[in-house]
């Protein structure tokens, strides 16, 4: 998309990309290089930051860091961030029926999806998809909470926003009669308004992760609201409503629901009970933090295959690769394992790694695949040992390939692995449409779950460490 801007007073070139949508993962600091624009007409100054994050190559072809944008004459900018793949859910769900409709959230650090739902039938009659607006202030939940301690009331006031144009969209003029929302649990804090300090430093725990009400006056959409509680510490509601899509709470065997994304939050069906934790690792998965990095959209490498020793891309598309999803970013250290041009300690036997033209695989990109598949993998050794069963939610598990996933050591090779869609929405789904079940279906659920700190198990730094290696594991 092509995108003209002007030099108005008083206003960065930058602030102007960013109301256009233009993402700025780490908040605009310029230390990722994600949030890359290519200059067709006019002049953007290269910026030392530029030279440092982009090559001497990229540069010449007109590639700039959106936040870090000056200039003082019209300018115009190829953008290509708005087209993201967005997880939706529209399977089939039991209806206690009642008048009216109502909208399920599932409200994701990276993406928003919205579903209006015929509270007589059951039926969707409409979906919203967006990427989330606060990633203006950075790709993951640390850097929105250290903002929100900063200038509180930004994020709130950001989300509500979006969401209630989200939501008069999909109403086109239908009375909206309850609104049930689901997140993690900076999420839960950034959209409710709560204070979000007890989550930026250890032990990360706040007492204010149960459920939260609103009025009809208290939303832009005026009609009540819901943000259902969270399970504990950094595990939030959109773990709560998987629970109940998958109805693990009523699971015979030991099986696990594990959400891949920026924080990794697993639930355990463990000796009739549940229990869950959270581990943090990171936006890698998402593009983040690395070089080439982007979001699963068109022009991203989400595959990688080994042909003659070599690694071979497949683009989103079918277009000119423009940089590599997290799909694709397991795939390339799975193969390059296979060539023998990547070792288990992480060390590229040639730095940087070729994907295709403009593209490529630094040591620093899999050092940070290190550190946040070691986080996963660290979590599942120690709070699922004898899973049999692995659920994925989210998007970034359902576009995941579990051989690749089990060949770095993401995922233990020994239990079977399935998507299990878009849960958070299902489940919120679900709840919306069994109102009279709903609160002692939550409360058997939470009665059932134990939350552990994993940061306070003795053994977890070690186990993290083992776990930074690129090789298969199992849990039993």
């Amino acid at each position: 998309m092509k995108l003209t801007l002007r030099p108005l007073p008083g206003r960065r070139l930058a602030e102007q990309l960013r109301e256009a949508g233009v993402e700025f993962p780490c908040g605009g600091e310029g230390i990722c290089g994600g949030c890359r624009v290519r200059v067709l007409d006019g002049k953007i100054p290269v910026t030392e930051p530029m030279r440092q994050l982009l090559s001497p190559r990229e540069l010449a072809d007109g590639w700039r860091l959106a936040c870090m944008a000056e200039t003082s004459r019209p300018v115009t900018v190829e953008v290509e961030q708005w087209s993201i793949r967005v997880l939706s859910d529209e399977a089939g769900t039991a209806v206690e029926p009642r008048r009216g409709w109502g909208v399920a959230v599932d409200l994701g650090t990276t993406t928003v999806v919205a579903q209006l739902v015929h509270l007589e039938t059951g039926e969707i009659e409409g979906i919203e998809t967006a990427l989330n607006a606060q990633a203006r202030f950075g790709a993951d939940v640390m850097s929105r909470i250290q903002h929100e301690l900063r200038h509180p009331g930004d994020l709130r006031q950001v989300i509500r926003d979006q969401l209630g144009a989200m939501l008069r969209r999909l109403a086109a003029g239908r009375r909206i009669s309850e609104v049930l929302l689901v997140g993690n649990t900076a999420m839960h804090h950034l959209f409710c308004g709560l204070d979000v300090a007890p989550l930026a430093g250890v032990p990360f725990l706040s007492p204010n992760t149960g459920e939260q009400s609103f009025g009809p006056d208290e939303m832009p959409w005026r009609a009540p609201t819901t943000f259902l509680p969270c399970l504990g510490g950094f595990v939030g509601s959109d773990l709560l409503a998987g629970v109940v899509a998958t109805r693990l709470d009523r699971a015979a065997d030991q099986q696990a629901l594990f959400d891949i994304g920026t924080n990794g939050e697993i639930v355990v069906a463990w000796r009739r009970s549940l229990r869950c934790a959270s581990t943090a690792a990171g936006p890698a998965f998402e593009g983040g933090r690395i070089r080439h990095g982007m979001r699963a959209c068109e022009g991203a490498i989400d595959a990688v295959r080994l042909e003659n020793g070599r690694l071979a891309p497949h683009v989103i598309g079918d277009t000119e690769p423009r940089g590599i999803c997290g799909s694709g970013l397991v795939d390339a250290a799975a193969r390059a394992l296979d060539a023998g041009l990547l070792l288990p300690n992480g060390r590229l036997k040639e730095s940087p790694l070729p994907l295709a033209p403009g593209i490529e695989i630094t040591q620093s990109d899999i050092r940070q695949l290190q550190l946040a598949k070691g986080a996963m993998a660290a979590g599942m050794k120690l709070l699922a040992r004898d899973a049999v069963r692995l659920r994925l939610a989210g998007a970034f598990g359902n576009y995941l390939h579990p051989g690749s996933a089990k060949r770095i050591g993401l995922l233990p090779e020994d239990v079977e692995v399935e998507p299990a869609g878009n849960a958070a929405l299902r489940g919120a789904r679900m709840l919306l449409l069994e109102p009279s079940s709903r609160q002692q279906r939550i409360r058997r659920i939470l009665a059932l779950t134990e939350h552990v700190e994993l940061a306070a198990d003795p053994s977890f730094q070690d186990v993290f460490a083992e776990s930074m290696r690129l090789e298969p594991y199992r849990l039993r």
